[in-house]
């Protein structure tokens, strides 16, 4: 069987059949829009991950245009994602930024290498107690992070593990700044209230804010974030409010382009980016692909996974260069994108030409954006990433998925990422083994359900096997191998739908077991896998050493020469 590499070949090229100005002014409404949604996230997903919020900037608007443009999504928005937050800071915070271009380079080298080995549906295969479990974690964390700045709390360095930021937040608490926590408090309220009317919301019957004002219906168009940040920005400058700013902590936002520049990093703590890189292209691969076919659902399409894991590392290459961080799909933009009426690629690579300008015209206006009101906004989409019904719906699910589910979550919160996710995989992997074993099994026939075996017992035995002989379900051939009839065994493989190198080599052992006790084995209903595996590793040929009559195509003819036989021994 050949393998061939996927083709290089970006969505937009497809999508621009047809292209004329209709679409073109549809793509240019969704692509502003989503500049505007974009704006305050990207700078506080990167200042949650202890960047300056230029690099959550630089991100969207580079990573943004590259993912839309050679992607294999039509509505797919990529940029900064607060799932990265954890990982980001943890590195930014262990091995400096200089290692973080490094790991997101290299992260970048392992998405496309994903997409050109034709790697991108296998990420589907990731279990949901997994990416649920992982998910909350970041979430927490996402939350966990931003209550210094939500408080208003006076720390000059936050730590990058669980107890040592619960145990740094509990010892500062008595310097926090009731200002910033009323700005906080104030802009979250706006933002669920805004536009939100729908989920628990509606069911609560929350009023919605935003529909009820003068212009309500256009209104109620523009994202609670820009509201909140609008309002929480002019309040701050009108009445001076004593509360930290980007311009006091960051000093503002470059009002240029970004330019390239190699990292200054140390060849002694590169070499420990691998994990780090790797489970940068895990997360990575796992949101675009995710948020893809969220998308997919929404506009009735079918995204392309190989192209836009290969579009996904090549803005994860590129976008660390120019002082940016790791990027993927965001789901929360893409959704906007869609709703707000793209059609194709050039939405995305709007919005990002939109940001580019904002940074080149109202640089200086972001020096008064308050940091309470940025962590307000990432308390709200910490909310909005975590599936929290499924905690409550646990109960309903068997033990392996629960055990799963809050082992990830724990490890995610408590430890690293990386090790949740490995843990994760490795779990996922010995249940689906044990499961798919237990599937395995082996049905002996007696007379009761085959009449033409009474009077054979002991001298002859037929066994029926199911499902797939692999390393985790040779015992059902060594259980066989101990309790061997002494005249001759027929082996019915008819429903047998896999077998790998360690269920041949097993079949092979019982062969040559049968071989040593002078016990004849005739095999029935080799097919397809299982028969091509039979033929290369040996087996099939180790069982025609007895006869050519001892591969039968089915148990009826297996059985009859076995009887045949023992007739002629009688």
């Amino acid at each position: 069987m050949s393998f061939a590499l996927p083709r290089f070949r970006p969505r937009l090229l497809d999508a621009l059949k047809g292209y004329n100005r209709a679409r073109l002014s549809k793509d240019v409404g969704a692509g502003l829009t989503v500049g505007v949604v974009a704006l305050p996230l990207a700078m506080a997903f990167a200042i949650a991950s202890g960047l300056k919020p230029e690099a959550g900037l630089f991100t969207a608007i580079i990573a943004g245009f590259i993912v839309a443009a050679l992607g294999g999504s039509r509505v797919q928005i990529g940029g900064p994602a607060g799932a990265f937050i954890v990982i980001v800071y943890g590195i930014v915070e262990r091995y400096g930024v200089g290692n973080l271009i490094i790991a997101t380079a290299m992260s970048g080298v392992f998405l496309f290498l994903m997409g050109l080995l034709r790697l991108g549906t296998l990420v589907r295969f990731i279990p949901v107690a997994v990416i649920i479990g992982f998910t909350n974690g970041i979430a927490v964390l996402v939350a966990l992070s931003q209550v210094k700045d939500f408080l208003g709390l006076r720390i000059a360095k936050m730590p990058g593990d669980f107890f040592g930021i619960v145990s740094t937040l509990w010892t500062h608490l008595d310097t926090f700044n009731g200002w910033a926590l009323a700005v906080a408090a104030a802009s979250l309220a706006v933002i669920v209230l805004w536009q939100h009317g729908g989920g628990w919301l509606k069911t609560a019957r929350v009023p919605v804010i935003g529909p009820i004002l003068p212009f309500g219906s256009k209104l109620s168009s523009v994202p609670g974030s820009i509201v909140a940040l609008t309002l929480a920005t002019a309040a701050v400058a009108a009445f001076d409010l004593p509360v930290e700013t980007i311009g006091t902590r960051f000093g503002g936002i470059p009002a240029a382009l970004p330019a390239f520049a190699l990292p200054d990093f140390s060849w002694g703590t590169a070499r420990y980016m691998l994990m780090p890189a790797i489970t940068l292209a895990l997360l990575g691969s796992i949101e675009s692909l995710l948020c893809a076919r969220v998308a997919d659902g929404m506009i009735d399409d079918r995204h392309n996974p190989n192209q836009e894991l290969m579009a996904q590392g090549i803005a994860n290459f590129v976008t660390p260069f120019f002082g940016g961080m790791p990027a993927t799909g965001t789901i929360a933009r893409t959704v906007t994108n869609v709703k707000s009426g793209a059609t194709s690629p050039v939405a995305g690579m709007v919005h990002a030409l939109a940001l580019l300008a904002v940074i080149l015209v109202a640089a200086p206006l972001a020096s008064s954006i308050p940091l309470a009101t940025l962590a307000a906004i990432l308390m709200f989409v910490a909310w909005n990433m975590g599936e929290w019904r499924e905690f409550a719906r646990l109960r309903s699910y068997r033990m392996p998925y629960r055990v799963t589910l809050l082992t990830v979550f724990l490890l995610t919160v408590v430890f690293d990422l990386t090790v949740a996710v490995e843990f994760g995989i490795a779990a996922a992997c010995l249940t689906f083994i044990y499961r798919i074993s237990s599937l395995s099994r082996a049905e002996q026939l007696d007379a009761a359900t085959t009449p033409r075996l009474a009077g054979h017992e002991g001298q002859l035995q037929v066994w029926r096997l199911y499902g797939a002989l692999f390393f985790g379900a040779t015992k059902v051939l060594e259980n066989m191998e101990d309790r061997l009839p002494a005249r001759a065994l027929v082996l019915d493989l008819k429903n047998v739908i896999y077998v790998d190198s360690t269920g041949a080599e097993a079949l092979v052992h019982l062969a040559r077991a049968c071989s040593r006790r002078g016990v004849r084995l005739i095999v029935s209903g080799l097919m397809h896998q299982p028969l091509d595996i039979a033929r290369r590793t040996g087996f099939a040929a180790q069982v025609q050493q007895q006869g050519e009559d001892c591969l039968q195509p089915d148990v009826g003819r297996a059985l009859d020469e076995a009887l045949a036989k023992l007739a002629q021994q009688a």
